[in-house]
This record gives structure tokens, C-alpha cells and sequence, in this order.
């Protein structure tokens, strides 16, 4: 995998430079919040990397058994909850599956939709280090 390196690129009070081994994005902050709406916001990278990793885990899956999966479309939303009064957030994902699927095999495609890596990342206590360099 690629180092992923995000820094201020002085377009903007918070857009930021995104190089993902050849690939150039831009992230920023919604106008509601004092960014210019110039790229995605941190948490819609996080969602577009858990729908990704969904439907690549779901094609992968339905070619190695021959399923008739024609298409695969994932819609993610975040929001905050309080869940036993703590503040937690709370991503849902909408899985649309095209094509002939028995009720078993659209069933069995959810379960390995939750088996994809990023979801197991997400779902679990992740471990981030962090440290300063000069």
C-alpha cells in the first residue's frame, strides 16, 4: 500500500493536498463550517473508503462463486448518536445488488460485506500512533 500524505496546499483556510502514491485529491471542510467545499470533507473520505472496499469485496466474492451480480451500488451516510449517553458516530451503508440473486445468495453477500477490511477496521478499536518529525 501506498503512504498516504495530506498537507496544507495554501489554496484555502482548510483545503489540504491529498497524494495517495500517484493519485492527487483535495479534501476541504463544507462552507457551514469555514471551508470552501473545494474536495470531499475527512469523514466522506473515510465513508468513500468503506463503500470502495464494499463492492470491490462484493465483485471479488460473486466472481470466485459465479454469481449473476450485475452491479453493485453502496450509499453511505454519517451522523453523530448518543447510544447509552455517550456521543458515537454512526455511518450507515445502503447496499443496492443488481441481478438474478436468490434470497440466500443476496444474504450471504451482505454477510461478506461485512467481512471486507476496511469494514472490520472500522467496526473494531483501531490502533493509530502517532508521533512528531522534524
Amino acid at each position: 500500500m501506498s503512504a498516504v500524505v495530506v498537507a496544507e496546499n495554501g489554496q484555502g483556510r482548510y483545503q489540504q493536498a491529498v497524494t495517495v502514491g500517484q493519485h492527487q485529491l483535495v479534501a476541504d471542510e463544507p462552507v457551514s463550517v469555514g471551508g470552501a467545499d473545494a474536495g470531499p470533507a475527512p469523514f466522506d473520505f473515510v465513508m468513500a473508503g468503506l463503500g470502495a472496499c464494499t463492492s470491490m469485496t462484493l465483485r471479488m466474492y460473486a466472481e470466485r462463486k459465479g454469481l449473476p451480480l450485475t452491479g453493485i451500488s453502496v450509499t453511505l451516510n454519517h451522523e453523530k448518536t448518543t447510544v447509552d449517553g455517550v456521543s458515537r458516530d454512526r455511518i450507515t451503508r445502503s447496499i443496492t445488488l443488481d441481478g438474478e440473486l436468490s434470497d440466500e445468495q443476496r444474504q450471504r453477500l451482505l454477510d461478506i460485506a461485512n467481512k471486507c477490511p476496511v469494514h472490520r477496521a472500522l467496526s473494531q478499536s483501531l490502533l493509530i500512533e502517532s508521533s512528531l518529525k522534524n
